[in-house]
């Protein structure tokens, strides 16, 4: 890891968004274009509450394992509350990721049309601040997804709302991550090589090292973003909608050095999500002579989602 070169992805100002649409459109999608990969400042996530979250998020995953393992259910593939270390794998790897996390969702009314397909929130008894912080924290990052797939609609040539029916009401997840202390030896990395599911992934603590994306020539780049930014990255579902113009990158969170292993480290994507009835089914203006349809047969979010959880594991055929 301490030879991986750093991957040279500009930092862009979510600023620019508002005083120059376009321009910015054209940095972000070339950015994913050449990457899959993003840096985002000022996102409009206030620092206040990111520190906030981080707190909750720490006394969260120090409680005793008997309690968080009291708010897991494995039924539920995941999707919801706690999963404990050592559970999720990614696809095609032979070791399991050394981490545990826990899975906020969109909080819906009972009687949601969508509430057979995304489960009601998992909330813990402690820490008391933990439930206020994160429904805030998740609407922050709705709102910050929404400016980030308006200009990435700008840069498709489609309509800047174009997403807006696509993600109401979508199954996004807010994830926290914990990578626990390893010893030297330990068997397996952080987090395997992958991709993300979702339309794109906003994720914020990739300030500490470990985050590495696969390039097109096959070398992995470190992502070490500037203290406070965001990193934003395509998902398997805008690949698809996409027919692979945006590609969804593999990435992976190796091991630190044997200095920082005795360190836990913690990081929170928002894997955002389309509604599970919105139809994935590849843009007209993405399919030339040069790059055909790859994905002739549209699939539904929810059908597509549930593949890949299979996949992972989280979910049992």
């Amino acid at each position: 890891m301490l030879d991986t070169p750093s991957a040279q992805v500009p930092a862009l100002s979510l600023n620019d968004e508002a005083a120059d649409p376009d321009a910015f459109a054209a940095a972000l999608g070339g950015s994913f274009e050449r990457f899959g990969f993003a840096v985002i400042a000022d996102h409009g996530v206030p620092q206040q509450l990111i520190d906030r979250a981080w707190e909750e998020t720490k006394t969260l995953f120090a409680l005793p394992e008997e309690e968080k393992r009291s708010y897991f259910t494995p039924a539920g593939g995941g999707q919801r509350g706690y999963t404990p270390f050592k559970t999720e794998i990614a696809k095609d790897a032979k070791h399991v990721d050394l981490k545990e996390f826990w899975h906020v969702g969109r909080d819906l009314p009972a009687d949601h049309r969508f509430a057979a397909d995304m489960p009601a929130n998992i909330w813990p008894t402690r820490p008391e601040g933990f439930k206020p912080v994160f429904l805030e924290l998740f609407e922050a990052f709705d709102r910050a997804g929404d400016r980030l797939l308006s200009a990435i609609a700008r840069h498709l040539k489609l309509a800047p709302n174009w997403f807006d029916h696509a993600v109401k009401d979508g199954n996004s997840i807010l994830r926290l991550l914990h990578y626990p202390p390893i010893p030297v030896d330990a068997e397996g990395v952080r987090a395997g090589a992958h991709e993300d599911i979702n339309l794109i992934t906003l994720l914020l603590g990739a300030e500490e090292a470990g985050l590495e994306l696969l390039d097109k020539d096959g070398r992995w780049l470190a992502i070490k973003p500037p203290e406070g930014a965001m990193v934003v990255n395509v998902g398997d579902m805008l690949q698809r909608l996409t027919n692979n113009v945006l590609p969804s990158t593999t990435h992976r969170v190796v091991n630190p050095p044997p200095e920082r292993r005795g360190h836990s480290r913690y990081s929170m994507p928002f894997f955002l999500h389309p509604a599970p009835d919105f139809l994935i089914e590849t843009l007209p203006g993405c399919i030339t002579a040069g790059n055909p349809n790859r994905y002739p047969t549209p699939i539904t979010a929810h059908d597509y989602l549930h593949e890949r959880l299979v996949e992972i594991g989280l979910v049992k055929k």
